[in-house]
């Protein structure tokens, strides 16, 4: 795995795992749900992906939606591709909506609703957290 997805916390965080992607959870919270969307590749360009990578993406995307819409119900998602920091190619899943949503005695707001996420606001997640949290969204992105 690239550096980006071992940053992420893999294989800790792992919830799906696709030929070209996988999907990680992302240990600070700034809305229950949030995910990573990392590419195996090494590349760090987007338009460097091969063809195969691209298509996938529907999948994973709609796995991904699915999943969020029964777990957190949420009103928006959003995928940020800033890959400033890290490089290789990967997007910040954001489930996005009005109010709170609990989960494991914590209680998530969406600090930024309903503009940009704050991703400065999230919640970070103990390893016990992390792990409970990723059995259950790995269920349902069977």
């Amino acid at each position: 795995m690239n550096p980006t997805i071992e940053k992420f916390g893999y294989p800790a965080t792992l919830i799906r795992e696709f030929e070209h992607w996988v999907v990680l959870l992302r240990p600070a919270q700034p809305t229950l749900g949030s995910l990573v969307l990392a590419a195996k590749s090494e590349v760090t360009d987007f338009s460097a992906l091969p063809p195969a990578a691209f298509a996938e993406l529907e999948q994973a995307t709609k796995a991904i939606e699915t999943a969020l819409r029964g777990f957190v119900d949420y009103a928006k998602i959003n995928y940020l591709m800033l890959m400033m920091v890290d490089p290789q190619v990967h997007f910040h899943v954001i489930p996005r909506y009005d109010g709170a949503r609990e989960w494991g005695g914590h209680s998530f707001t969406d600090a930024g609703w309903p503009k940009v996420p704050d991703l400065g606001s999230a919640i970070a997640l103990t390893d016990a957290d992390i792990a409970a949290l990723r059995e259950e969204l790995s269920a349902l992105l069977a």
